[in-house]
C-alpha cells in the first residue's frame, strides 16, 4: 500500500520540500542573500533565479551552496571562519547571512507541512517501517519540532550531525548512508525521498533500494535523469 518494493524496511526523508514547505523559505533567503551580494559587487549582475537554486544550492550544505553558486558566476571567496559576521565577504559570512534571514522568516511565519506527505509518513509508521529525516539544514531539529511530527521520526541526520561526523554533502551519499546506519538497515532495504536534484543523485550513488523524486517545481525530467525510480508531486500519490 506504500508504493514501494516489498523488501523495504526503512524510509529516509529529506525535509525541506518533501515533508515541510520550508524549501520556499530557504529559496527566498538564498535569493535575498545572493541578490544583495551580487548587486553590491556589480549593479548590472543577473539576479539569483529558480534555475540557480535548483542547480547549485538546493539540498546542499550551506557553504557548498555558496561556493557552487558563486563559482557559476566566476566568483571565488576566501573561506573565512565560523565567527565571520553576516556582512563579511567570505564563504562563511555569506552562509551566516542566509541563515539569519531563514531563521527570521521561520520565527515570523512558522513551519508549514505538506499534508499529503504527513499522511504518507503516518502510513509508513503504521506499516512498521523505520523512519529518518536526512537534511543538509543545520536547523533540522527545530524544523521537525515546529512541524509537529517529531514522534513519527526515529532518527535525524542534519547539518549539525554532518559537520560533527565529517559527512560530505549531497550529491555524495554520506548523509543518507548515515541515516540507514542509524536505523540499522542496509541501503538496499531503504528508500530515499528527495525533491532536490543533488539529493536524488545521492540516493542513487548510495545504491539504495528505491529512490522517490518529489517534483515541487516542475523538474520531473531532471529528477528521473539523476536516478529517481518514480516521480510524484506529493507522497500520498504513492498510497
Amino acid at each position: 500500500m506504500l508504493g514501494l518494493p516489498d523488501d523495504i524496511r526503512a524510509c529516509l526523508f529529506d525535509l525541506d520540500g518533501v515533508l515541510t514547505q520550508t524549501a520556499k523559505v530557504h529559496q527566498a533567503a538564498w535569493k535575498r542573500t545572493f541578490d544583495e551580494f551580487l548587486q553590491g559587487r556589480d549593479p548590472s549582475a543577473a539576479e539569483f533565479s529558480q534555475d540557480d537554486y535548483n542547480q547549485y544550492v538546493d539540498g546542499k550544505p550551506r557553504e557548498d551552496g555558496v561556493r557552487d553558486f558563486l563559482a557559476s558566476r566566476g566568483i571565488t571567496l576566501p573561506e573565512g571562519t565560523d565567527g565571520d559576521p553576516a556582512d563579511a565577504a567570505t564563504v562563511r559570512g555569506v552562509a551566516t547571512r542566509k541563515n539569519e534571514l531563514l531563521l527570521r522568516e521561520l520565527d515570523e511565519h512558522g513551519v508549514q507541512v505538506y499534508e499529503g506527505s504527513m499522511r504518507y509518513l503516518r502510513a509508513v509508521k503504521e506499516a512498521g517501517l523505520a523512519t529518518a529525516v536526512v537534511t543538509a539544514s543545520a536547523n533540522g531539529e527545530q524544523v521537525v519540532a515546529a512541524g509537529g511530527f517529531a514522534d513519527l521520526i526515529d532518527a535525524r541526520v542534519d547539518g549539525v550531525v554532518a559537520k560533527r561526523d565529517g559527512l560530505r554533502g549531497k550529491p555524495a551519499p554520506d548523509s543518507f548512508l548515515a541515516g540507514a546506519r542509524a536505523l540499522g538497515v542496509p541501503p538496499a532495504q531503504a528508500v530515499v525521498f528527495e525533491d532536490a536534484l543533488s539529493g536524488v543523485a545521492a540516493g542513487r550513488a548510495g545504491e539504495f533500494g528505491f529512490v522517490v523524486g518529489v517534483d515541487r517545481v516542475g523538474q520531473a525530467d531532471g529528477l528521473r535523469e539523476r536516478g529517481a525510480d518514480v516521480v510524484v508531486q506529493d507522497l500520498d500519490e504513492l498510497l
